[in-house]
Formats: structure tokens, C-alpha cells, sequence
């Protein structure tokens, strides 16, 4: 497992360019649509759809 980490830029319009060595880490193709969220505490999550809407059904609540 690599686990890369980088430092990154928020810009004056909130944006922030992710390496693709950590989108691809992540699973994460250019010209996906992730689902971006807080989850406290200074984390900010970004998962791939699929996983998402996975994880809704198996909790019953889709």
C-alpha cells in the first residue's frame, strides 16, 4: 500500500487540485463525479459514487 500523501492550495474560489498518484491510490478517474463531504474535526472526505450509494443500502436507509 502507498499511501501518498501532498500538501495542497485552496484558492480564492474554495477549488483544490488533487495529485492523481493519490486519486489513483483512491481509485478515483479523471472526469469522476466523487461525493465530497465533511466529516468534523478538520477531515473532509471524498469517496467514489458507487461506494456511497453501497454503503446507503447496506444501512437501509436508500
Amino acid at each position: 500500500m502507498i499511501r501518498e500523501s501532498a500538501e495542497l492550495h485552496v484558492d480564492d474560489q474554495g477549488r483544490v487540485e488533487l495529485p492523481l498518484g493519490l486519486l489513483a491510490e483512491a481509485d478515483i478517474t479523471p472526469g469522476a463525479d466523487p461525493v465530497a463531504f465533511s466529516d468534523g474535526d478538520g477531515w473532509i472526505v471524498l469517496r467514489r459514487v458507487e461506494d456511497s450509494i453501497r454503503d446507503l443500502i447496506e444501512k437501509g436507509t436508500l
